[in-house]
């Protein structure tokens, strides 16, 4: 194998798939990426046996071949080469090393055979649909502050990815929960999802998926089966497992009767709960909110670090009420509302609330109360 590639290409392209490779392994061949030259494109493979991502990029190839080597020694050492300098790679078969050449620098790692990496996207995916990566983008954004950190409860641990029909109309929602607050988007389905299995994606592959969409504007190709979902964004490719697990029936939590309406100003709401918050215990983060009349009172009294209350107006109708939440899931929820309002349907000190963005009819968070 020998080629000469850009290092910005080179750099780019090792950014995107290092970022599966973990720095401690029991299985060597799982420290390395994967790099196969051929037809004048250099393409890259690293995985985690959870997630794989490909990427394939453009180079002067001037003799095929396939090898793996050290995944972030690799990228740390493109990383310092000088920008647009050419990059040279070459594979010494004899000695078993691929030698990177930059202007007078020049390295040599260990390699290992490309035929021992593990391929985790073999295998058909039943159903496939392209989606534009801003909407995918914000169905992750909405929702992925819900999921749940408590690996004990392993199903909880990911975005709960399936289609829903309701009067007459299909659409495609993101669900996440870790049982203190529940995230539910959805938009139009996609052409070709109908009749998809409903899967959990896990928090790494959400991780992953979002930070490249972040630089992605194109339609995003999804591959979904009952054990696997793959996501085409541009020139790279990330495959990744599914939790094996059942989703809870989330629909059961959302309340149905919460007949008490407040609407606030969310900015100033946001505000008013982040300069309280700050007499909070870590532990406890509890901020006590009492609606009457046109008001909202907020106040938090920590034993050992004194008490703060601020006073804020709303449109409120119904009897007095006094209810507490976690500040930090307050601040959660409201930071993904885009409009000028945020919608709070209450019921009592007791049951859980539901948040809405006044402008947004197709988000809809819920949180549980605590007691304060």
């Amino acid at each position: 194998m020998r080629l000469v590639i850009e290092r910005g290409e080179l750099l780019r392209a090792l950014g995107h798939v290092t970022s599966v490779v973990e720095r401690r392994t029991t299985i060597p061949i799982l420290s390395n990426v994967l790099l196969r030259a051929k037809d004048d494109k250099l393409s890259f493979k690293a995985t985690d046996l959870e997630r794989e991502v490909v990427e394939e990029v453009s180079a002067e190839v001037t003799t095929a071949g396939a090898v793996t080597v050290p995944a972030h020694i690799l990228h740390d050492i493109v990383r310092k080469l000088p920008d647009g300098s050419e990059v040279e790679i070459k594979l010494d078969t004899v000695k078993e090393r691929l030698t990177i050449t930059s202007g007078q620098a020049r390295f040599a790692l260990q390699t290992l055979s490309a035929e021992d990496f593990p391929d985790v996207s073999a295998g058909e995916l039943s159903h496939k649909f392209d989606i534009q990566a801003a909407d995918l983008k914000r169905l992750i954004e909405k929702t992925r502050f819900a999921i749940s950190t408590e690996e004990t409860r392993y199903y909880l641990n990911g975005i709960y990815l399936h289609t829903v029909s309701r009067n007459g109309s299909e659409t495609l929602r993101a669900v996440a929960t870790d049982g203190h607050r529940l995230a539910r988007v959805e938009l139009p389905l996609p052409a070709g999802a109908s009749g998809m299995p409903g899967v959990i994606v896990p928090r790494k592959t959400v991780q992953e998926l979002h930070r490249l969409l972040e630089a992605s504007s194109d339609q995003v190709h999804v591959g979904v089966s009952a054990s696997k979902i793959r996501f085409e964004i541009g020139s790279v490719t990330l495959t990744s497992k599914l939790i094996d697990g059942t989703f809870p029936d989330y629909e059961r939590v959302i309340p149905q009767n919460n007949d008490k309406e407040m609407k606030v100003a969310n900015a100033e709401f946001m505000s008013a709960v982040d300069r309280v918050s700050t007499i909070a215990s870590e532990r406890g983060r509890a901020v006590k909110l009492n609606i009457g009349g046109d008001k909202l009172v907020l106040s938090v009294n920590n034993p050992d670090g004194g008490s703060a209350t601020e006073e804020i107006g709303v449109e409120y109708s119904r009897e007095p009420l006094e209810i507490g939440f976690n500040a930090r899931y307050l601040l959660d929820i409201a930071s993904q509302l885009e409009g000028e309002h945020a919608r709070f349907m209450l019921a009592d000190p007791a049951s859980p609330t539901m948040v809405r963005d006044a402008s947004d009819a197709v988000a809809l968070y819920v949180l549980m109360p605590m007691r304060v």
